[in-house]
C-alpha cells in the first residue's frame, strides 16, 4: 500500500472489533507518526493510549462529567459552504442507522458514543501545552493524518474526534497531566467491524474548482 492508497482507504470508522491491537504495534504507530513535521522541531505534542481497565475508568469518569462550554469543535453559526458541508455529513450518517431527523432521542443516544470512543479497544488522547500557538496546532493536526495513515497501512480503523475537548478537565485529571495541559482530540483506534451500518457512510469531499488554484503553471 502506498501513501495515496492509505489516504484514500482512510476515514472516520464508528463502530469497532473488541480485539485489542498489540500494544507492541500501538506504541510502533505512536512513535513513527512523531516523524509528522513540527516547526522548529518543537514536537508539541504528548500522546497517552489506554485500553482495558485504564480505559473504562476515564470512560466512566466522563460518562458523570458536565462538557466544558468553552470546548467547541466548530466555530459557532457556520456560514456556507461549511454548514451545508456539516450539515448533510450528519444526515448522511443518521440515515445509515435509519435514525430520523425528528429523532432525538436517537441522535442524543449516538452522540453520546462519542464518549465510549465508539467501542473501540483502544482510546488514545493527544495533549498540549496551553501556551502554544496555532503553529503548534497545526503540528498536532500533521501528527494525526500521519498516525491514522500509518493505521491504514496496518489494517486499522481510527476515528478522530474534537468531542474529547469537551470533557478535557476530567481526561487530564485521569491522566495525570501536568499542569497546563489540555486535551486537543482523542483517536479512536481497532479494528473496523465491517457488519456495523454506520460504517457504510463514505463522506464525500467538495469538487476542487471550489477551493483549487494553480498560478504559473
Amino acid at each position: 500500500m502506498n501513501v495515496e492508497d492509505a489516504l484514500h482507504a482512510r476515514r472516520s470508522v464508528r463502530a469497532f472489533l473488541p480485539r485489542v491491537p498489540d500494544g507492541a504495534l500501538v506504541r510502533r504507530l505512536l512513535h513513527a507518526a512523531s516523524r509528522a513535521a513540527s516547526g522548529g522541531n518543537m514536537q508539541p505534542w504528548r500522546v497517552t493510549a489506554l485500553t482495558g481497565e485504564p480505559l473504562q475508568r476515564i470512560l466512566s469518569a466522563v460518562a458523570t462529567a458536565a462538557p466544558q462550554e468553552n470546548a467547541l469543535s466548530y466555530p459557532p453559526s457556520l456560514w456556507e459552504p461549511y454548514r451545508s458541508r456539516r450539515f448533510e455529513n450528519g444526515e448522511e450518517l443518521y440515515r445509515t442507522l435509519g435514525i430520523g431527523r425528528d429523532d432525538k432521542p436517537a441522535r442524543l443516544e449516538q452522540l453520546g458514543r462519542n464518549g465510549q470512543f465508539f467501542g473501540a479497544p483502544v482510546g488514545i488522547f493527544v495533549c498540549v501545552d496551553e501556551r502554544m500557538g496555532q503553529p503548534q496546532w497545526a503540528d498536532l493536526g500533521i501528527y494525526l493524518q500521519s498516525l491514522m495513515l500509518l493505521a491504514v497501512e496496518q489494517g486499522l480503523a481510527t476515528c478522530a474526534q474534537g468531542f474529547w475537548r469537551r470533557f478535557g478537565d476530567t481526561v487530564a485529571a485521569q491522566l495525570n497531566m501536568p499542569a497546563g495541559y489540555s486535551v486537543a482530540f482523542g483517536i479512536a483506534l481497532g479494528w473496523e467491524d465491517v457488519e456495523a451500518p454506520i460504517n457504510a457512510l463514505r463522506a464525500t469531499r467538495a469538487d476542487p474548482e471550489e477551493w483549487l488554484e494553480l498560478q504559473g503553471f
